[in-house]
C-alpha cells in the first residue's frame, strides 16, 4: 500500500539500549534483528532506528562523520541489511534517522572547510567573521547551552553549530550541500529502507544576513535553567527557504514506490503546530512529528487543542503524535500525579492509539516503563552534564530495555552504558508477557483494535464540548472515544452501547450514562450524536 504510513504506529528503537548481542554493554542490530519478532507480536507498523552510522558518539551519534556506513559499535552493512530483511519478513516497515542538518567535526567535509576560505568546501558550512570587538557574529544560543558560535584558529572565523560545538551546521544555501544530502539519502533507500525520520528538519536555513534573535515574548524575566529558552529563535531555524528543500526531498522518495517521511519540528510551543502545518502540506513532508505531547500536560483542553489546531492549519498534512522518545521524561514519570501507575500507562496507550494521525511508541512504553534516576557520575549526556542538577539531561529516558529481572534486564550480560535499576527491572517484558490485564497485554490488545477498526486509522475527528477531566471525540461515523483524564470517577451522558471488542477501563454504559472511574475510558457505539454532556 503506497501510503502504509497514514495513521500507521512506529516503534522508535533507541539502538544503544535496545538488545546487546556481543557483550560489550552496548545494543547493535544484531540485537535488535533478535528482537523484532517482540515488535511483530506487538502489532505496530514500523520499527524507526535511531542514528547507527559512524561517529564520535559525542551526542550518541547524532554527530555523523560517515553518513553511509554503521559504526562498529553496532555493526556493519551487511547487519543492517540483514535487519532489514527480517524485519520485512516480520511485515514490519524500516524508517531510520537522517541528521542532515549537521555533521560531525571529525567529518572529512569539516576537516576541509576548515583549512582556508578557498577551498572546494570552505562554504559547505557556516562561517562568519568575529564583530570588531572579537566576539561572535551575533547573539544566536546553542540548544546545549552558549554560544551557537565556535572560533576555529585556522580560518580565523566562527562556525554555527546548533547544538555541541564538535556538531557543525551544514550551510544548505549551498546548492551542492543540497545535492549531496539527497544522494546519502538515495544510497539508503536503494538498501530497501522504507523511509526516513527527518532530525531538526526545521533547522537546514539559517537566515543568511545572520540578523539577531529578539527576546522570547511573553515570558517572565526569571532566567530559565537554559537561556536558549530566553529566544525567540526566528532567524536560526524554521525559515522560509525550508520549504523548497523540503519539496526536493519529498521529490526524491516519491521516486520510490511506499516510501515517507516524517520530520522532527522543534520550535515554540505557540509557532510549532503552525510549522508541522505548513510542512505536511502538499508535495513535502509525509508527517511532522509532533513535540507537543511530550510535556507535563495531562488535560482535555491541551490535546484538543493541539489536534484540532494541527488539522485546522492542514486539512490535507498528517501529524506523528507521540508521548515519550528518547529526549524527554517517559511519560509513565511525567503524568505520574493523575492516577496510579498502570492506569495511567493503559490510558495512555488509549489515548495515543485513538488520536487521528499516525503513532509513535518509544522503546519500552508498553510495558509501562518509568524514567531511571540517574546520579551525576552515572551521566553521558552532555546537557545533563552542563545543567546538572536543574537538568538531569535524557539519560533517565535511554537507559536499556528490560526484557527479564536478570541481572541487567536481558540486555547485556555485562553492565551496560547506562543502569538497570530497581524500578526499571520491576516493568520488564518477561513478566508481563501473557498476564491478563498487564500493561504489555493491554497494548497489544489496543494495537490490534486500532488496526482492525479502519474509524481509528482513517476517520476524522470531532471534538465533544466536554468539562475537564473528560476528553471526548468521535472518530469517523459511529465510534466515540471518551476519557476520564483524573484519578477520581466521573459521569458522562451518552447515546449508544460500547463498541464490540474495544478495549476498556473501569468504564460502564447503562440506562444513557456512561461512569468513567479513575482514569477510565470507553469507545462508544451508537448514532452520529454520542455524548451529549457531562456530569
Amino acid at each position: 500500500m503506497a501510503e502504509w504510513w497514514r495513521g500507521s504506529v512506529t516503534y522508535q528503537v533507541y539502538p544503544r539500549s535496545f538488545q546487546d548481542s556481543n557483550g560489550d554493554g552496548i545494543g547493535d542490530l544484531a540485537g535488535i534483528t533478535a528482537r523484532l519478532p517482540h515488535l511483530a507480536a506487538l502489532g505496530v507498523d514500523a520499527v524507526w532506528l535511531s542514528p547507527i552510522f559512524k561517529s564520535p558518539m559525542a551526542d550518541m551519534g547524532y554527530d555523523v562523520s560517515d553518513y553511509t556506513d554503521v559504526d562498529p559499535l553496532f555493526g556493519d552493512l551487511a547487519g543492517f541489511d540483514a535487519m532489514v530483511a527480517r524485519a520485512h519478513e516480520l511485515g514490519l516497515k524500516v524508517i531510520i534517522d537522517q541528521v542532515i542538518s549537521h555533521s560531525s567535526d571529525q567529518h572529512p567535509f569539516f576537516r576541509e572547510s576548515r583549512m582556508s576560505r578557498d577551498n572546494p568546501r570552505a562554504d559547505w558550512y557556516v562561517w562568519a567573521d568575529a564583530k570588531p570587538d572579537g566576539s561572535p557574529p551575533n547573539n544566536w544560543l546553542s540548544v546545549f547551552g552558549g554560544s551557537a558560535w565556535e572560533w576555529d584558529s585556522r580560518r580565523r572565523q566562527y562556525y554555527l553549530h546548533n547544538f555541541l560545538p564538535s556538531q557543525p551546521d551544514f550551510n544548505f544555501h549551498n546548492p551542492a550541500v543540497q545535492d549531496w544530502a539527497l544522494e546519502v539519502l538515495r544510497f539508503w533507500l536503494e538498501r530497501g529502507v522504507d523511509g526516513f525520520r527527518l532530525d531538526t528538519v526545521n533547522y537546514y536555513f539559517h537566515d543568511d544576513q545572520l540578523r539577531p534573535n529578539g527576546p522570547m515574548p511573553g515570558r517572565d524575566n526569571r532566567p530559565p535553567v537554559n537561556p536558549y529558552d530566553m529566544q525567540d529563535h526566528l532567524f536560526s531555524k524554521s525559515r522560509p527557504e525550508n520549504i523548497g528543500w523540503l519539496e526536493r526531498l519529498r521529490a526524491l522518495t516519491d521516486e520510490y514506490e511506499g516510501r515517507t517521511m516524517v520530520g522532527e519540528v522543534g520550535d515554540a510551543a505557540w509557532r510549532n503546530v503552525a510549522i508541522m502545518a505548513e510542512y505536511t502540506q502538499p508535495g513535502r513532508l509525509h508527517m511532522a512529528y509532533s513535540f507537543d505531547m511530550l510535556g507535563p500536560e495531562f488535560t482535555a483542553g491541551h490535546f484538543r487543542e493541539k489536534i484540532e489546531g494541527f488539522f485546522q492549519g492542514a486539512p490535507e498534512g498528517w501529524p506523528m503524535w507521540a508521548f515519550s522518545n528518547h529526549d524527554v521524561i517517559r511519560h509513565a514519570t511525567r503524568w505520574a500525579d493523575h492516577g496510579a501507575a498502570d492506569a495511567v500507562a493503559k490510558q495512555a496507550a488509549a489515548l495515543l492509539l485513538s488520536f487521528e494521525g499516525s503513532v509513535c511508541l518509544y522503546q519500552g512504553e508498553e510495558v509501562g516503563q518509568t524514567e531511571t534516576d540517574v546520579l551525576f557520575e552515572e551521566l553521558t549526556d552532555p546537557p545533563g552534564i552542563r545543567f546538572w542538577p536543574d537538568y538531569k539531561g535524557r539519560d533517565g529516558c535511554r537507559t536499556p530495555m528490560v526484557w527479564d529481572r536478570s541481572a541487567h534486564g536481558g540486555f547485556s550480560e555485562v553492565k551496560p552504558w547506562l543502569p538497570v535499576k530497581a524500578p526499571q527491572l520491576a516493568r520488564n517484558v518477561a513478566d508481563q508477557d501473557g498476564v491478563p490485564g498487564s500493561v504489555l497485554e493491554f497494548y497489544r490488545e489496543m494495537l490490534a483494535y486500532r488496526r482492525a477498526t479502519p474509524a481509528l486509522r482513517l476517520g476524522r475527528t470531532r471534538f465533544f464540548n466536554l468539562p475537564e477531566p473528560v476528553l471526548g471525540f468521535a472518530r469517523g461515523e459511529g465510534l466515540a472515544c471518551v476519557f476520564n483524564l483524573s484519578p477520581r470517577p466521573v459521569v458522562v451522558q451518552a447515546a449508544g452501547q460500547l463498541a464490540a471488542g474495544a478495549p476498556c477501563h473501569a468504564a460502564h454504559l447503562e440506562a444513557g450514562r456512561l461512569t468513567l472511574g479513575p482514569n477510565g475510558f470507553a469507545f462508544v457505539a451508537g448514532e452520529a450524536e454520542l455524548l451529549l454532556s457531562a456530569g
